[in-house]
């Protein structure tokens, strides 16, 4: 137990650290550009006393319980005796199929869970008028996720190179661009950065290692890392997708009623 505390002190003292330049920052400009007393001075403090222990709460649970439990998750899917296959067998990515069931749904829960990816759902839910929801974005770029990342364990169990997949994910984005409508672009392109955030990366970063320390013949820093590139790239492609799904689909009720409305001119 007192190893606990002493590890919470510990990144306790290393997320003020890393929070103090922000802080110093804004109150900076706030008394040399802005010259104005930050509003609500008390509240702001108060805030940052929660961000701090949040955070540092945050990350030693990801070392106690999120780290171990991705790493464990990863060796147990790909012991020879769950997988039925013999110890020293050639690797088949056949017979991988939970490893990559087990990714996509890791993907999609933790990017459901994502704050930062919340926060700029109900932003962009709020900037259009409601014309987005941010339940529906959520989920589009959770299916991104979850695609990506089990792509990406596929990849771990295969050994092909990564840049393939990355130049292919990318060039459908580039595709896409052209054929999506320009409001939803930027929205797109920004999910796929927010996914990387605060609760999808630690999970998945264990997942990879795990996997790479896991099956035989891949190294971890070549093959274990990785995964969070596709965590950004297919986001971008499933946003891009449901946009141009939600268009064809309003197209096709468009004109079905012209059709109708025709007949019954006629």
């Amino acid at each position: 137990m007192s190893g606990f505390f002493i590890n919470l002190v510990e990144v306790t003292a290393a997320t003020v650290l890393d929070v103090l330049p922000i802080a110093i920052i804004l109150f900076v400009f706030q008394a040399l550009v802005i010259r104005r007393k930050p509003a609500k001075l008390k509240r702001v403090l108060i805030g940052f006393v929660y961000v701090l222990m949040g955070l540092s709460l945050f990350l030693v649970g990801l070392q106690e319980a999120l780290f171990p439990i991705g790493k464990s998750m990863a060796e147990m899917l790909t012991n020879p005796e769950f997988l039925n296959i013999e110890a020293g067998s050639p690797v088949r990515w056949q017979d991988y199929i939970w490893v990559y069931v087990f990714a996509a749904a890791i993907g999609f829960a933790t990017t459901v869970a994502e704050p930062s990816l919340i926060a700029v759902s109900l932003k962009a839910q709020e900037v259009s008028g409601g014309s987005l929801r941010a339940f529906e974005l959520r989920i589009a770029v959770a299916i991104g996720v979850a695609f990506g990342v089990s792509i990406g364990a596929f990849r771990i169990v295969s050994g092909t190179p990564l840049p393939y997949y990355i130049m292919a994910g990318y060039g459908l984005v580039i595709c896409q661009t052209f054929l999506a409508s320009k409001p939803i672009i930027p929205l797109a392109y920004d999910s796929g950065g927010v996914t990387t955030s605060t609760v999808t990366v630690p999970v998945v970063a264990a997942l990879g290692l795990g996997l790479a320390t896991s099956i035989p013949g891949r190294s971890p820093l070549l093959d274990g890392f990785g995964l969070i590139a596709f965590a950004s790239v297919f986001p971008i492609v499933s946003v891009l997708g449901y946009d141009m799904l939600i268009s064809w689909l309003r197209g096709k009720n468009q004109s079905s009623s012209k059709k109708i409305n025709k007949e019954l001119n006629s």
